[in-house]
């Protein structure tokens, strides 16, 4: 059977010779090269939603692919994609970068200018591991196979706008249809999920800024479990201590959790930083909550504009929730999309602080009412994302469900 080598290489005259060398190899049969990480990453999770026996034996990472360095994105294609092998291709074979490579995930590292020799000897020990792993996993091993988790971020357009609400009642969605979901609180300064939650904790996201091997056990050790079963991944308690998480670190994390559990929702607040930029730039779904009102609005474009210079995130790329909506406000969702470029999700939010402000002040915004609009707009924005496996009420689900999930108008 021939060797399916997938090339990821940013440069022109790079990809030319190293096609051009891979299909020299015997028994090889190099697919179309991709040209930049978010296209490689895109291209194995839809071969891996079809089978893990789509995925090529070998993926071939040039130096300079971008916008992520090679090294991050070694490492996240050996956590969602184990039965694939990654050679680095790369100048500097150094001792150091050697090590480095293969602490990233990598199965071999081979030196620029490419040799036919060392290439073709590289590919056939990496292929001939991949094989190995893919014959374990069809044995029933325990290694994750499937294309990961779904990660979904929710950012505000300024402070205030219901961001948190909105990423806690997802988690709960999620969790509710029985999909195991965990919510990260990526507001690393000002996070206030665990006040929304009323729940005490010692360890929390930046705890895991420092460990280049985030393992299931380093995991379990970090996440606090909430009794409405949503694993919870908190802001630090100590603000200062939120810069230890980079953009680095945040890939690290998001990656880890992703390979773990069905649904990754974060909560990246109002501000930008490194952190939550990598994982808006990571996400298969990024949410901009806005209220509809004209300073509100304005931060929804300044956000978008941003993500969109800093190669972050486009526009059309982006889904904007409008939060407190009601029929006569003057500024009306199809205004919205318009200003600000994005998508426009189906489901608006409904203003209706009356219900919220209860559970809010108790800290029990999980024990929201399963009668509230609010509840029952965004438990349907969460049936709208794909995160819940059937409509819930569908299910005999258990504390937290929600008996359907119409949305209202209003």
């Amino acid at each position: 059977m021939p060797t399916r080598i997938l090339p990821a290489v940013g440069d022109a005259d790079a990809v030319r010779s190293v096609t051009t060398l891979l299909s020299q190899l015997p028994d090889a049969e190099p697919v179309a090269p991709v040209v930049d990480s978010t296209q490689l990453i895109d291209t194995l999770a839809r071969l891996a939603a079809e089978s893990v026996d789509e995925l090529p034996e070998v993926v071939v990472v040039h130096e300079r692919i971008g916008p992520v360095p090679a090294l991050e994105l070694i490492r996240e294609v050996a956590l969602r994609f184990p039965a694939v092998g990654v050679i680095l291709v790369t100048s500097d074979a150094s001792p150091g970068l050697f090590q480095a490579a293969m602490d990233s995930g990598a199965r071999g590292l081979v030196a620029l200018p490419l040799s036919y020799e060392e290439l073709a000897n590289r590919v056939q020990a990496v292929a001939q591991w991949s094989v190995g792993v893919r014959r374990h996993l069809g044995h029933g091993g325990d290694v994750f196979t499937g294309v990961g988790g779904t990660v979904v971020t929710v950012s505000g357009a300024k402070g205030g706008v219901g961001a948190t609400l909105a990423a806690i009642q997802l988690a709960l969605a999620s969790q509710a249809s029985g999909r195991s979901t965990v919510l990260v609180d990526m507001d690393l300064q000002a996070g206030d999920v665990a006040s929304y939650l009323d729940v005490q904790f010692r360890r929390s996201v930046a705890d895991l800024a420092a460990i280049t091997d985030i393992s299931p056990r380093v995991l379990a050790d970090a996440v606090f479990r909430h009794d409405t079963g949503v694993a919870l991944l908190l802001a630090p308690a100590e603000g200062e201590r939120g810069e230890e998480v980079t953009d680095r670190a945040a890939r690290q994390i998001v990656s880890a959790l992703r390979s773990r559990y069905e649904t990754v929702v974060i909560d990246c607040g109002a501000q930008v930083s490194g952190a939550s930029a990598a994982a808006v730039e990571m996400a298969d779904t990024a949410l901009l909550v806005t209220t509809p009102d004209v300073v509100a609005v304005r931060g929804a474009k300044r956000t978008v504009r941003m993500w969109d210079r800093l190669q972050i995130r486009k526009a059309e790329e982006t889904t904007v929730v409008v939060n407190r909506h009601t029929r006569g406000t003057e500024i009306q969702p199809p205004l919205i999309q318009k200003i600000t470029g994005t998508s426009v999700a189906a489901t608006a939010v409904p203003a209706n602080f009356k219900e919220l402000q209860g559970v809010v002040d108790a800290g029990r915004v999980h024990e929201l009412d399963n009668r509230s609009a609010v509840k029952q707009a965004l438990w349907g924005l969460a049936a709208e994302l794909g995160l819940v496996k059937a409509p819930v009420g569908d299910r005999k689900g258990g504390r937290g469900s929600v008996g359907f999930l119409r949305r209202r108008d209003g």
